[in-house]
């Protein structure tokens, strides 16, 4: 059993969709953080309903061996690029890219397919392999 199909489908049951899954420390506690979207937005009685459902669902299937909290919540408007359906999704937004040995660029993502992205910078369009990107995030413009 693929425990991340079963919970992409627990969500998708309640119209949403799963973004991504992780597992962060804070305040000395474990936390597996479940990110969904929804078009038109996520809100707190989604994520109360998505929680009832698979709480019981991740008691029988736990996640990780540890003691954590369930964690539902939207990945932001400034989110983590980390797979290919992320950058697809993120195609006309802005990013920030860090590549190896520290270079980092902003850009508007142009296009993204299942080798790499063009991302249009002040310089013209770069392309990158996914294997050339660390970590790659969407960020929003607040002036």
């Amino acid at each position: 059993m693929n425990l991340e199909i079963q919970i992409s489908k627990i969500i998708e049951a309640n119209g949403a969709a799963l973004y991504d899954t992780e597992v962060v420390t804070e305040f000395d506690e474990t936390i597996y953080r479940v990110l969904v979207t929804k078009v038109g937005g996520v809100n707190l009685d989604l994520c109360a309903t998505i929680s009832h459902e698979l709480s019981p669902f991740l008691d029988v299937h736990p996640p990780m061996s540890q003691a954590y909290r369930l964690e539902i919540s939207s990945p932001g408007i400034e989110r983590k690029l980390s797979k290919t359906m992320h950058f697809k999704n993120a195609i006309g937004e802005k990013i920030k890219v860090k590549l190896g040995a520290g270079e980092k660029l902003k850009g508007t993502l142009k296009s993204a397919d299942n080798n790499g992205i063009v991302v249009e910078t002040k310089a013209g369009e770069e392309s990158y392999s996914y294997s050339e990107l660390n970590t790659c995030k969407t960020y929003f413009d607040w002036n």
